[in-house]
């Protein structure tokens, strides 16, 4: 009997060990991401940094949403963050990036992405807002930002034309 146990007792530790690495290695991989070993070129990529760092924290702390029951609601509630984090990386590499095929590529994740969130939204039955604001409009100042993830867009007409 143990004999037959033994092969399904070795592929539940298995199991469980890729569970955990692949859970742990987008934590693991995003710190590293944007955890700089020498300081920053120039003042714009110093800024571009300091914007990336604050959206992939904002981004991390959203998604870390309390269980509702509603597992369909539940994984809207992680993913819209998640999206919505895409967005405003895109937003900061067309404010500071000058590669035009890969600002090509910021401008269609903006779209693709926000249109995700409203299909997501669509299909737990949440209203979708067609007046919300596009990345384009001004954000409010940090001390004054009780955000939703859909108002929580940068300005970039500014610092789109390079």
């Amino acid at each position: 009997m143990l004999r037959f146990l033994r092969p399904n007792l070795g592929m539940t530790f298995l199991g469980a060990r890729l569970l955990l690495a692949f859970a742990a290695s987008p934590f693991v991989l995003a710190h590293e991401a944007h955890s700089p070993s020498q300081p920053p070129a120039s003042s714009d990529e110093a800024a571009f940094l300091k914007e990336n760092e604050a959206a992939m924290t904002r981004m991390m702390n959203d998604m870390a949403a309390k269980p509702s029951g509603d597992i369909d609601r539940d994984f809207v509630a992680m993913m819209t963050p998640h999206h919505q984090g895409a967005i405003d990386m895109a937003v900061i590499e067309l404010r500071y990036g000058k590669n035009e095929t890969l600002r090509r590529i910021a401008q269609e994740i903006i779209v693709d992405q926000m249109q995700e969130i409203d299909a997501m939204k669509l299909a737990i039955g949440d209203k979708v807002s067609s007046a919300a604001p596009a990345p384009t409009q001004p954000a409010a100042p940090p001390a004054a930002a009780n955000h939703e993830h859909m108002g929580t867009h940068m300005d970039m007409s500014n610092g789109m034309k390079k």
